[in-house]
């Protein structure tokens, strides 16, 4: 499966569009890890409490995405773009949305 944010492929023709195609994923935060977060963001340095959760959302919402463009007959996902939005109470979890238009290609 070809993932790009671009609309247009080098070398390649789209021969069919399948459509939108989506995913979200949703992650808590943990108090403890927010705690812990925060003191090192206060000394410096990165957050890898944050960075791993993170990531692996992220990775989790490309998987679904090309899941449901595979299900579509698609070999490519053109115009991907990844959003990133805090919901919930007081903004306890963080959401990792994907999106993007699921096509088929072929060589030029």
């Amino acid at each position: 499966m070809i993932l790009t944010t671009t609309s247009l492929l080098d070398g390649k023709t789209v021969t069919r569009y399948h459509g939108i195609v989506s995913a979200e994923v949703i992650v808590g935060a943990n108090v403890f890890r927010d705690l812990f977060a925060g003191v090192r963001d206060f000394v410096g340095g990165r957050s890898g409490a944050y960075e791993k959760p993170l990531r692996s959302s992220r990775e989790t919402a490309f998987q679904e995405l090309e899941a449901e463009a595979r299900d579509k007959g698609a070999n490519a996902i053109i115009g991907i773009d990844v959003d990133y939005q805090v919901i919930g109470k007081s903004g306890s979890m963080l959401m990792v949305s994907v999106t993007g238009t699921a096509v088929t290609v072929s060589d030029a």
